[in-house]
C-alpha cells in the first residue's frame, strides 16, 4: 500500500544488475518504489501483483509523463548504448516538468576531461542533469565484478585479461545499489551535488588469476593479451546483438588503459564507508560467492 508521506522512487532498469539488488534493498524502507517496463502485458501482470509499475519507453518520450506523475526521486540509469544521450536528456526534462526533487545517476569512473567516447556521453548527461536544476547525486562506479563471472569468466583454467598487465579497480554491483537505495532514502538534503566514487581494490589480470585459483582451489594461469585480441572479442559482441557504438567504444578503452591515458582506471577510491557505515565487499568475497560458476567455467575448454 502506497504511503503518501513517504517519497516515491522511480527506479530505471528495475530488471537488471542493479536495479533488481536496489528494489530488494528499498523493500520496507520508508520510500515508494515505482518500476517501469516497455512492455505492456509486464506491466499488467505486476500491477496485478499489487505493485506499482507504469509504462514507459525509452525512445518514446510520450510515454515519461505518465510514469514520472507524483514521483519525487528517479535513479538514472540507462542501457549501454549511444542512444543513453537521447534518452537522458528528454527523461530529465520530463522528470523537470514533472516536479522531480533529485536524480541520482549511475556513470563511470573517470576524470573529468576523458577523450573515451562512452565515458564523455556519461559525462555529458551529468552536466545536463545538473544544468536542470533539479538536485542530483552522481555515483561512479569503476569496474564491476560482474565482469569476472560473465564477459571475463575463466575458461580452460586460464584468466584472460586484456589490458595487459595493468590494473584495474573493482566494485560489487551490490554495492553500487546499497549506496543508491541509502541516497534514495536519505534524499537531497544530505546527497545533493554528491559525488561518490566506487573504486574498491586495484588487481592486475596476474592477481585475479591468483585470486581465482586460491578460491576454487585450481590452478588458474592468467593470459595477458592486447588490443588486436580485444578487437576480436568486441567483433563477437557486436556479431550477438551488442550496440556497436557502445561496443566499438571500449576499443578506445582498452586502448587508452594500453597508452597510459586511463593509467586512473587502477585508483582506489573507495566512499562505501563514509555512506553505508560499512566495507565494501572485496573482490575475494565476490569470487567465493561465485565459487561454482567460477569452477564449472575454468574447467570447460
Amino acid at each position: 500500500m502506497e504511503n503518501k508521506q513517504n517519497p516515491t522512487v522511480l527506479i530505471l532498469g528495475a530488471s537488471g544488475t542493479i536495479g533488481s539488488q536496489l528494489v530488494k534493498d528499498l523493500k520496507d524502507q520508508p520510500v515508494n518504489i515505482r518500476i517501469t517496463s516497455r512492455k505492456q502485458n509486464e506491466v499488467e501482470q505486476l500491477c496485478s501483483e499489487g505493485k506499482d509499475c507504469k509504462f514507459l519507453d525509452l525512445d518514446d518520450p510520450q510515454t515519461f509523463a505518465l510514469a514520472l506523475a507524483g514521483v519525487d526521486r528517479v535513479f538514472l540509469l540507462t542501457g549501454y548504448t549511444v542512444g543513453m544521450l537521447t534518452q537522458s536528456k528528454t527523461l530529465v526534462d520530463a522528470a523537470k516538468k514533472a516536479g522531480v526533487s533529485h536524480i541520482v545517476h549511475v556513470g563511470v569512473f573517470a576524470e573529468w576531461d576523458t577523450t573515451d567516447a562512452h565515458f564523455a556521453w556519461h559525462q555529458m548527461i551529468e552536466k545536463y542533469i545538473e544544468a536542470s536544476g533539479i538536485a542530483w547525486t552522481h555515483l561512479h562506479p569503476n569496474m564491476f565484478m560482474e565482469a569476472l563471472t560473465g564477459a571475463y569468466l575463466p575458461k580452460n583454467l586460464t584468466f584472460t585479461a586484456y589490458w595487459k598487465d595493468r590494473r584495474v579497480g573493482y566494485i560489487a554491483a551490490s554495492d553500487i545499489a546499497a549506496v543508491a537505495a541509502k541516497v534514495l532514502i536519505d534524499g537531497p538534503r544530505r546527497h545533493a551535488s554528491k559525488d561518490y566514487w566506487l573504486s574498491v581494490e586495484s588487481h592486475s589480470g596476474k592477481e585475479i588469476a591468483q585470486l581465482m585459483s586460491e578460491v576454487t582451489g585450481l590452478e588458474i594461469k592468467c593470459e595477458e593479451k592486447g588490443l588486436e585480441e580485444f578487437k576480436e572479442l568486441i567483433e563477437a559482441w557486436i556479431a550477438n546483438g551488442a550496440d556497436s557504438w557502445y561496443a566499438s567504444a571500449n576499443i578506445e578503452f582498452v586502448k587508452q588503459m594500453l597508452d597510459g591515458r586511463m593509467s586512473y582506471m587502477s585508483m582506489v577510491q573507495n566512499d562505501i564507508p563514509y555512506i553505508l557505515g560499512r566495507p565494501a565487499k572485496t573482490v575475494r568475497e565476490y569470487l567465493a560467492e561465485n565459487k561454482e560458476v567460477l569452477v564449472a567455467s575454468a574447467n570447460r575448454k
